[in-house]
């Protein structure tokens, strides 16, 4: 191993060369998922209580993502009881970031 690692504060998500979109959409989609086994539930029992089909969760799921909206990822994790916080911070010099933060 290189011993490389990643910033408190960030994922390697964060590392990576991606378009954030698609960042912003794995990390809900990670979040998905981990409250998804938290809860116990079958994908199956999950897509009972979203605003989606369990093909489409399955899909999710294995992070195929280009299909889905951020606007159903978050649907879909206010439907399994999170809150959803969008914030915009003061405008400064040079382009602005996109974050997602996962409170405790």
């Amino acid at each position: 191993m290189s011993g490389y690692k990643t910033q408190a504060g960030q994922s390697v998500l964060d590392q990576l060369d991606l378009d954030r979109g698609f960042i912003v959409k794995a990390k809900l989609a990670q979040r998905l998922a981990r409250s998804i086994a938290e809860m116990g539930l079958s994908q199956r029992e999950a897509a009972a209580l979203l605003p989606i089909a369990q093909p489409k969760l399955s899909l999710i799921t294995r992070g195929k993502l280009d299909d889905i909206s951020q606007a159903k990822l978050e649907e879909c994790l206010q439907a399994l009881g999170h809150d959803i916080e969008i914030s915009i911070g003061r405008r400064h010099e040079g382009a602005g970031e996109v974050r997602v933060r996962e409170l405790a």
